[in-house]
């Protein structure tokens, strides 16, 4: 499940001694650990610990208290043009009015309302990205016609069509049902796998995203860490972090997932 770090293996985000502080208060801090390129890794901690907050300061929306951060190899907010972004309450953000690939298309033209400026390979561009995440079917209907997980593929596809190096996903299954959630965690294993881009994700449930997780970013105690997911999906450490009783099973496939201990 953990893809082993090579030599040479570019980073993706390093942490030198970062604390993350919101409102005046120290959410975070002594994070000091690098995220290597090309995994697929979670964002995990209980509720109001800083997980959007890391997001934001990834993204350069906000700066870190103390210490350095490296993105790409550069400066937060210096790199946010190899950067796609999938905000927690996307529909709400994008407006509902809207079509599919019009909202896509603001990946490329940053404009809410210069849509009649798009030139014939921004179209293009768009109807290939939208292919990409099965969407082509939905594209000139409007946001507030679509499913959940059809908005959330629409939120995908616009992040990715500048084609970014790092794609980024706060609460990507949050008020999904099943079915919806797993057909959202196949199309990233396979948008990873294709693209060869590195995927960030915020979440609260890590049980849907375990088999395509390399690794976690996990915000414990009032500290910001990272390890394998292997390491990472421990009952003792997960019972610390989520502040109940957590337990690990094996799926008959023999993959593990957490559950609540009775």
């Amino acid at each position: 499940m953990s893809r082993p770090e090579l030599p040479g293996t570019p980073t993706a985000l390093a942490f030198t001694d970062v604390s993350a502080v919101r409102g005046g208060r120290l959410l975070w801090a002594a994070a000091t650990f690098a995220v290597p390129a090309g995994g697929i890794v979670a964002v995990i901690g209980p509720n109001a610990s800083g997980k959007t907050t890391l997001l934001h300061m990834v993204l350069g929306l906000i700066p870190p208290a103390s210490g350095q951060l490296e993105v790409l190899g550069r400066r937060p907010g210096q790199a946010n043009d190899s950067i796609g972004y999938v905000p927690q309450h996307y529909a709400a953000s994008a407006g509902e009015a809207i079509r599919a690939s019009d909202a896509v298309l603001l990946g490329l033209t940053g404009c809410r309302w210069a849509f009649g400026r798009s030139t014939a390979a921004q179209r293009r561009k768009v109807s290939q990205t939208l292919a990409l995440v099965e969407g082509a079917e939905f594209a000139e209907q409007r946001l507030s016609t679509l499913s959940g997980g059809q908005r959330q593929r629409v939120a995908i596809a616009g992040a990715l069509v500048a084609q970014p190096q790092l794609l980024i996903l706060d609460e990507p299954l949050a008020s999904l049902d099943l079915r919806s959630q797993h057909d959202i965690v196949t199309l990233l294993a396979r948008l990873h796998a294709e693209l060869a881009v590195t995927i960030l994700v915020v979440t609260h449930d890590l049980n849907p995203l375990l088999p395509i997780l390399d690794s976690a970013i996990y915000l414990l105690d009032g500290r910001a860490r990272y390890g394998p997911i292997r390491d990472v999906v421990d009952a003792a450490l997960l019972t610390r972090l989520y502040n109940t009783p957590i337990q690990i099973a094996l799926t008959a496939e023999g993959e593990p997932f957490m559950r609540t201990a009775l």
